[in-house]
């Protein structure tokens, strides 16, 4: 399955936050078994990290997560274009799948 696309918009100096719901043919999977991690980085293939996403599952059973990322870190994240993706790391199963990705704007912060 390949992942969905999703762009999302970043205020800078602000708490951002998003919760996912994981399905699969309409039934919610259950994420006891998974962890994720997000990065945003200002090309898909650059080495440069310009923020690590912390992800935590929510609700295993209802297959809930939020990524997020705090103020302290949005702040010294550049305005600009940027590029995320979400993985899933499904330790029973020992695979990792990709789940969502697209592109980040990050909105520059006026108030200081």
């Amino acid at each position: 399955m390949a992942a969905g696309n999703y762009d999302i918009v970043i205020d800078q100096g602000s708490d951002f936050s998003i919760e996912l719901v994981v399905a699969q043919n309409g039934s919610p999977v259950n994420l006891s078994s998974h962890t994720a991690s997000a990065q945003l980085r200002p090309t898909p293939t650059s080495s440069t990290l310009s923020a690590t996403f912390t992800c935590t599952v929510t609700n295993a059973a209802e297959g809930k997560l939020t990524m997020s990322l705090g103020y302290a870190l949005t702040r010294n994240v550049a305005s600009g274009k940027y590029y995320y993706d979400l993985e899933l790391f499904n330790s029973s199963a020992n695979s990792i799948t990709r789940l969502i990705q697209g592109v980040a704007r990050v909105t520059a912060e006026v108030t200081r």
